[in-house]
């Protein structure tokens, strides 16, 4: 199995990077920062509202149907107008303290760092994200994991997301690897999984809490810890 893969296309957030950890950290934040409990019951209820949107325009966004700025805009915007405060001015600082301060968050995924130290020397190693730009080349840095990667494929830079196989096919493209010698690597079932199979790659579909709910297929490997792929590869 070894000389299987010469490529190992790895998802960024909540694959490496601690994404929902850092998140909820910097919201509190911001939360505190911002006075925002003049405004809700609790932080739990900001949140809930907030993810609640998130959720809902990134769909919109992977569809076409909103642009970043609108993105960015609407989901900072929408927990205040649900408690009656349309402070446009207000969220808009929210957003720009939010997105500031989350990249230099430092958190990874347990035994990220173990994992790619093992990995680097033995294969190419490659990240393939949805997430802007601008937030994640600073995230890697801040968690000390860029060195590890020879590119970064986002999905800007074609204007599609996972699981579109567009970028899949892209990725490849870009860093002139083989369907047949690569692995994408990914928390994310929908926009990792399906959508590498959907492109004929194999997965490693990462699922760090066991969970029993069936799947539409079964992937090329599951694994609970990112320590496993040092022993599958």
């Amino acid at each position: 199995m070894t000389s299987r893969y010469r490529n190992l296309f790895f998802d960024l957030d909540d694959t490496l990077w601690a994404f929902s950890e850092n998140a909820l950290d910097t919201f509190r934040e911001m939360y505190d920062l911002y006075g925002y409990g003049r405004y809700f019951d609790s932080f739990d209820h900001f949140y809930t509202l907030y993810r609640r949107r998130n959720t809902q325009l990134w769909e919109e966004y992977g569809q076409g149907r909103v642009t970043k700025a609108e993105l960015n805009r609407q989901r900072f915007f929408y927990p205040l107008q649900q408690v009656g405060v349309e402070d446009a001015t207000l969220a808009a600082r929210f957003a720009e303290s939010f997105l500031a301060a989350i990249p230099t968050r430092k958190k990874l995924m347990p035994h990220a760092l173990e994992t790619l130290d093992n990995l680097a020397g033995r294969y190419r190693l490659y990240i393939l994200s949805n997430g802007f730009r601008e937030l994640q080349s600073r995230k890697m840095h801040a968690a000390g994991i860029g060195k590890y990667f020879r590119k970064v494929i986002l999905s800007e830079d074609i204007g599609l997301l996972k699981p579109r196989p567009e970028l899949f096919h892209f990725a490849l493209s870009a860093t002139q690897s083989q369907a047949r010698e690569s692995l994408m690597i990914g928390d994310d079932w929908a926009k990792d999984i399906a959508g590498a199979q959907g492109a004929g790659i194999d997965q490693a579909y990462y699922r760090p809490t066991p969970d029993d709910a069936p799947l539409p297929f079964r992937p090329t490997y599951f694994i609970h810890d990112l320590l496993e792929l040092t022993e599958l590869l």
